[in-house]
């Protein structure tokens, strides 16, 4: 059972969490919405109705600031006001006292995982469809983000993507497929591979299909290299293909799966299953490396001081995770390491700030 100081902590550590997720999103809130809505029309209701599907994510990717300000001011306030020392006197160790915030924080965690898993899947659909097809008007768009293939048309033509990777702006399992004014199937084309560049997309190993009146059977021919143009701009398309964002965890493993079997290349989709996953210890992870900073100085401007590390040490963590996923995008380092590199460094980071303290 809780004894009354771990219930004062937990008071304490709750306080300052629930107050900082506040301040967060609303600032967050606040300074997309100036950006998001500056050039796009919108009403309140659906202004609203957006950041109310947003807010689960928001809210999932801030959690481990959030816990990590929670522990550093918790534990900051308590050494401001002797509190730490008169524990100490009591027998209590520094891990005895952190104990109640750190067992906080990884439920918080598993919360976080069951969010990313059950909750936002939904809500990021939703938030897609309100921004796409209420906002913007343009159901094709939404298309693009609520199905693993991607469709997309232009004109009389229509196309299929298997899979897309916006950072090496390279589409794999590509079919186009072209229609006369009277919506008759012409012409055919399917690519392995495609490099998308503006105006025009070079495809690689392919094959051409025509269909005409004159022939009752369709005429084939394969190419090695072809270009096609394409004239809207698909910066769209690069933009709206998180696919991994709007699937659980199970439907992420078996689009992968049906990928590789195909031939397909799937690393992009590997780095976010492992994300998931690696992400979810994050809030553990920040709070456990707050401790040794909140308990080094109990001096005035400690508060800023607590800001500033908060700052330095989730722009380090964020850096890490997006430097790793980066390198395991382009097969540098397994998508494994990506994931865990980060936690793993920083709780390293953690016990060595930890084995320096004054005993």
């Amino acid at each position: 059972m809780l004894d009354l100081i771990d219930k004062y902590i937990l008071k304490m550590f709750l306080g300052y969490f629930l107050g900082s997720i506040l301040v967060l999103v609303t600032l967050y809130v606040v300074i997309d919405s100036l950006s998001l809505f500056s050039n796009v029309s919108s009403t309140p209701t659906l202004t609203l109705r957006y950041y109310g599907y947003a807010i689960p994510a928001i809210l999932y990717q801030l959690l481990p600031v959030t816990c990590l300000v929670g522990t550093l001011f918790t534990l900051g306030q308590l050494n401001k006001n002797n509190e730490l020392v008169a524990l100490f006197s009591m027998g209590n160790s520094l891990a005895r006292i952190s104990a109640p915030i750190l067992i906080m924080v990884a439920a918080i965690g598993v919360i976080s995982f069951w969010m990313s898993d059950r909750i936002l899947p939904y809500t990021n659909k939703m938030k897609n469809y309100t921004w796409y097809v209420e906002i913007r008007k343009n159901p094709g768009l939404y298309s693009l983000v609520k199905n693993s293939r991607i469709w997309y048309r232009q004109k009389n033509m229509l196309f299929n993507i298997k899979t897309f990777d916006a950072d090496k702006k390279q589409a794999e399992g590509l079919s186009f497929y072209f229609f006369d004014d009277e919506w008759n199937l012409v012409q055919m084309i399917t690519s392995k591979t495609a490099i998308v560049k503006k105006g025009e997309w070079d495809l690689e190993d392919g094959s051409v299909t025509v269909f005409t009146d004159q022939s009752s059977f369709p005429m084939t021919q394969s190419f090695k290299t072809k270009s096609i143009a394409v004239e809207d701009d698909m910066s769209d398309i690069q933009k709206t293909t998180k696919f991994s964002e709007v699937v659980s965890i199970n439907e992420l493993r078996q689009y992968i799966k049906k990928n590789k079997e195909a031939g397909l290349n799937t690393i992009r989709y590997e780095v976010d299953l492992q994300a998931k996953f690696g992400f979810a210890l994050a809030s553990f992870v920040m709070a456990f490396i707050g401790i040794p900073f909140s308990v080094s100085d109990s001096r005035s401007g400690s508060r800023m001081k607590g800001v500033a590390i908060c700052i330095v040490l989730a722009f380090t963590y964020w850096a890490l995770l997006n430097m790793g996923m980066s390198f395991a995008n382009h097969g540098v380092i397994p998508p494994f390491v990506s994931a865990w590199f980060p936690n793993i460094f920083m709780v390293g980071l953690s016990i060595v700030f930890l084995l320096r303290l004054k005993k």
